[in-house]
């Protein structure tokens, strides 16, 4: 893009300084007096000053427009990141709710299954004392 501009300001110079040159030597070379030359030189000059003018400020408004359109583009680039994160944001908290969800629920079926086997536990040893002392007495009978 820097090429572009620095051919756009090379043709630009080149055409102006074409174009003053070309009409000095058109100037100069017409039959004409001193004093007619001097105002057509100046005539011609103000006329190229003015067209150069002209071009400077489409030149800025263009580039104006270039700056405001980047700027139009970039906002809307970063508007749409933003919300593309904040979705994403948005489904890995769904994902870690459920993932934390379950994990109680894995927690909770552990727990359950522990006391069901911790009761069945006890309820056997509570039975193999009970025979032992039913033994022990009915041995000692």
């Amino acid at each position: 893009m820097a090429e572009d501009n620095g051919l756009g300001k090379g043709l630009i110079i080149g055409f102006l300084t074409g174009s003053v040159v070309g009409s000095v030597v058109a100037l100069l070379f017409a039959p004409k007096s001193g004093k007619e030359l001097r105002g057509d030189i100046k005539e011609k000059s103000d006329e190229f000053l003015h067209d150069a003018e002209e071009y400077i400020d489409r030149a800025k408004d263009k580039a104006n427009q270039l700056i405001n359109d980047g700027k139009k583009k970039s906002e809307k680039l970063i508007s749409d990141a933003k919300e593309k994160v904040e979705s994403l944001l948005h489904e890995a908290e769904e994902i870690l709710d459920s993932a934390k969800s379950k994990t109680g629920e894995y927690i909770d079926d552990g727990k359950s299954k522990l006391e069901k086997k911790s009761e069945k536990l006890r309820s056997a040893i509570k039975s193999g004392i009970d025979a032992y002392k039913s033994e022990k007495n009915d041995g000692s009978k």
